[in-house]
């Protein structure tokens, strides 16, 4: 008789502001009618990524569900990031910018089904410093758009919104840069510079609908010029892909320099203030599970 799944639910419960307990109970309840059993685990910000490890080692885990936003997704990519082990994702952060590259259904046991179904592909991922990025990472205004919003009170797109008009007000617009790409160096002036793997900022705006997360290559796009408008945009579901306000590089590596340090950010995250960004694809790194007809 075939062995069961066994199956590690990562939750986060405090993200998206949904109550978790549910959610927790009704998956225990879905996983009894399937081939598996589940072990649950609630992350605590104290050290959740060796806890994680010891799990997967000690319970023999084959399979991890995440309930999240993109922080609680890459939190769990680092954990088993060298064990194989094929990632489930159920979208419940304030941000879901990697899941809404996936097409996942809204019903929570066709979610389940999913990661303990047979159909993956594997996604790359970027190294930006060193830092892992499943989605998108990038420098400039909407990096201290991030930090603002980070040290502010309110949460969600309405938080988001609060802080643009005080980051432009902030920012010493435009940025120079210096950037080695394929085998060129072009000297380039914008607001910001995106890095990205997948096609959607966690706030849902599409900015690069050529991107694939599986295609070995990743997008390096230059944003010219952006006004209040241009920002609360990015709240929206629109294409900000206007010739004229963005440009378009397809890449396996990129350096860039800007002789002022500016802020960085990777999936959501702020970094810091850089000088230097050193971007490379490592393909194919991370199973993710996944309906047929996807991505």
């Amino acid at each position: 008789m075939k062995s069961k799944i066994k199956l590690l639910l990562v939750i986060n419960p405090i993200s998206g502001g949904s109550e978790k307990g549910v959610i927790t109970k009704d998956i225990q309840n879905i996983v009894l009618n399937q081939h598996a059993t589940l072990e649950t685990y609630q992350t605590t910000g104290d050290n959740d990524e060796k806890h994680i490890k010891d799990i997967v080692e000690k319970k023999s885990i084959d399979r991890i569900l995440v309930a999240g936003g993109d922080g609680t997704i890459q939190l769990v990519a680092k954990a088993i990031l060298e064990s194989n082990i094929p990632l489930g994702i159920i979208p419940a952060g304030s941000a879901n910018g990697l899941a809404s590259n996936f097409n996942l259904p809204d019903n929570l046991e066709e979610q389940v089904k999913i990661v303990l179904g047979n159909h993956f592909i594997n996604m790359d991922v970027i190294s930006v410093n060193n830092h892992l990025c499943l989605h998108i990472a990038d420098i400039g205004i909407n990096a201290l758009l991030i930090k603002n919003y980070e040290n502010s009170s309110m949460r969600g797109k309405l938080g988001y919104a609060l802080q643009t008009i005080p980051t432009l007000v902030e920012s010493d617009l435009p940025y120079r840069f210096s950037i080695e790409i394929n085998g060129k160096e072009i000297q380039k002036a914008g607001i910001m510079i995106a890095i990205a793997n997948a096609n959607q900022f966690g706030t849902g705006a599409v900015i690069n609908p050529d991107g694939k997360i599986d295609d070995a290559i990743f997008e390096v796009l230059l944003f010219r010029k952006m006004n209040v408008i241009d920002i609360l945009n990015t709240l929206s579901e629109t294409s900000l892909r206007d010739p004229e306000f963005v440009e378009c590089f397809a890449t396996k590596k990129v350096v860039i320099h800007c002789k002022k340090k500016i802020p960085l950010q990777v999936d959501g995250e702020y970094i810091g203030e850089v000088n230097t960004i050193e971007a490379s694809i490592v393909p194919s790194k991370i199973k993710i599970m996944l309906p047929r007809k996807t991505v």
